[in-house]
């Protein structure tokens, strides 16, 4: 696949999303369609953990999503970040990082617009990243999501890029 190309068999053909490196005029519209994607999954975490739980770990979960998202759009030495954009607005973003001392890669962060979800543009953010990541030198890359249904969507792409699942299990505590 071209880093330029539509995801292959995926999406609307009027969608045809064009992926490219992130530029810095491109953050408010990635902090604001991040925040979009994540209303499910932050309701998600709180459901689970509760609210005493959930605001000691996210007092703001907008405010840590925009930071997250501001970092890693600044830190270029440090994070590679494209982009996926439909019309001229970007619709996804997916960050990595590699460590060529051991030869691993970690997709960070991978958010899709949800008015653009379930068309394959996740998929085809990770398969960039890994296709990247491999180019680079790495041999293994990595990624964690959740498990509830929030994240279905994310497990469906990182599965069909090839990612391989471990089941882990994070508890919390209030004290």
């Amino acid at each position: 696949m071209r880093a330029d190309a539509p995801p292959s068999g995926a999406g609307r053909a009027a969608l045809s999303p064009h992926i490219r490196p992130v530029r810095e005029e491109d953050t408010e519209s990635l902090v604001q369609l991040t925040l979009a994607a994540f209303v499910p999954v932050f309701a998600s975490f709180e459901r689970m953990l509760g609210p005493a739980v959930y605001k000691l770990i996210w007092p703001d979960w907008r405010a840590s999503q925009r930071n997250g998202v501001e970092t890693l759009c600044r830190e270029r030495d440090k994070y590679t970040v494209w982009v996926a954009e439909a019309g001229g607005s970007p619709v996804g973003l997916v960050a990595w990082s590699v460590d060529l001392a051991d030869k691993t890669g970690r997709v960070q962060f991978l958010a899709v617009h949800p008015e653009h979800q379930n068309h394959g543009i996740g998929t085809a953010l990770n398969r960039l990243a890994l296709k990247k990541m491999k180019e680079a030198g790495v041999r293994l890359a990595s990624v964690e999501t959740g498990n509830d249904q929030s994240h279905a969507p994310a497990r469906r792409s990182y599965e069909k890029a090839g990612f391989v699942a471990m089941p882990l299990v994070r508890y919390f505590k209030d004290l």
